[in-house]
């Protein structure tokens, strides 16, 4: 009788520790006690992953409400550097005049990667003379001497048609097209101006999709999305033909076309437990779904790198916040 008495002493006492435990746990902030608003902005490649992101986060912090914008690369930053946005979106590292602005105005961040992308460069499906393209084609094609002198498809090679070519791009505010002429131009900006230009890349998907004479480079996860009407052409960086795939890209054989994808948070953000869970949720989950937009993850052991620097960050600006 008195061990049966124990018993219930000893599962009574559990019971208790377990629902203090989960109270604490709710009380302290967890995902389902979490409300407010979080500003995202920026890239437009960035953004299926961080839509994607903010969707599952719902789920699990209903009463959180996730904003996402699309203004570029560089008009993410912008609103960043003002406060406006607490998260940015981007499809290359910040530029020094970027972080100049972010320091003048107080604002100070942490930058993490959370996906790969291979730069897609397609044309329309009716093109039947062109299946892949070197880096000096492309360069030959985009250049700024280009503009107004390469206009048909046999000034690129001997053998192409007597044809008008048209080209389509992201426009000079987008972290795309800075990397695409850094990568193949040679000088992050450098480009002709005679193209159509659309921070959109739907648009330029259309674009191409309604002319045959049409070339244009956009996000990879844009061609998987769109691939019934759109025709992808392997680049010739040096080393032979190669198609974006997630094993090119992946390895970095897809040269010089692969890049890291990142989001960049601010300190002030770091401060707001609704923001913190946001990003360890987009650190924990990504590797798990960056696959579904069209995306590929970083190892797992970088996500966890992420984590760890990124909560190494957290707890510096809450130190540093309680000193002030």
């Amino acid at each position: 009788m008195f061990k049966k008495i124990q018993i219930i002493i000893l599962s009574a006492a559990t019971i208790f520790l377990i629902a203090c435990q989960g109270g604490n746990q709710q009380s302290d902030g967890s995902v389902n006690d979490l409300s407010g608003t979080i500003n995202i902005d920026g890239s437009s490649t960035v953004y299926p992953v961080t839509e994607a992101i903010a969707e599952e986060f719902r789920a699990v912090a209903p009463e959180v409400r996730v904003t996402i914008g699309v203004s570029g690369t560089g008009g993410g930053f912008k609103k960043f550097s003002r406060g406006e946005t607490v998260i940015s979106d981007a499809s290359r590292p910040m530029k020094e005049s970027e972080a100049a602005a972010c320091k003048e105005n107080g604002i100070t961040y942490i930058e993490l990667a959370v996906a790969y992308d291979g730069l897609a460069v397609i044309v329309n499906p009716k093109n039947d003379w062109v299946n892949e393209l070197t880096v000096a084609e492309l360069k030959t094609i985009w250049q700024p001497s280009a503009q107004n002198v390469i206009t048909n498809w046999n000034q690129i090679r001997a053998g192409f048609p007597d044809k008008e070519l048209k080209l389509l791009g992201p426009g000079t505010a987008s972290g795309t097209f800075d990397y695409f002429t850094e990568a193949i131009v040679g000088e992050s900006g450098a480009s002709r101006g005679d193209y159509m230009p659309s921070e959109d890349d739907h648009v330029l998907v259309q674009g191409v999709a309604g002319d045959e004479n049409a070339l244009g480079f956009f996000g990879l996860a844009y061609y998987h999305e769109n691939q019934d009407k759109l025709k992808l052409l392997g680049v010739d960086g040096g080393q032979g033909v190669v198609l974006p795939t997630t094993t090119t890209v992946k390895d970095g054989s897809y040269s010089p076309l692969s890049r890291p994808l990142f989001i960049y948070v601010s300190s002030e953000a770091a401060k707001r437990p609704e923001v913190v869970k946001f990003v360890e949720f987009y650190l924990e989950n990504a590797a798990e779904l960056v696959g579904d937009v069209g995306y590929i993850a970083l190892p797992s052991e970088e996500y966890a790198k992420q984590l760890a620097h990124f909560n190494e960050f957290v707890a510096k600006t809450v130190v540093a916040a309680g000193s002030n």
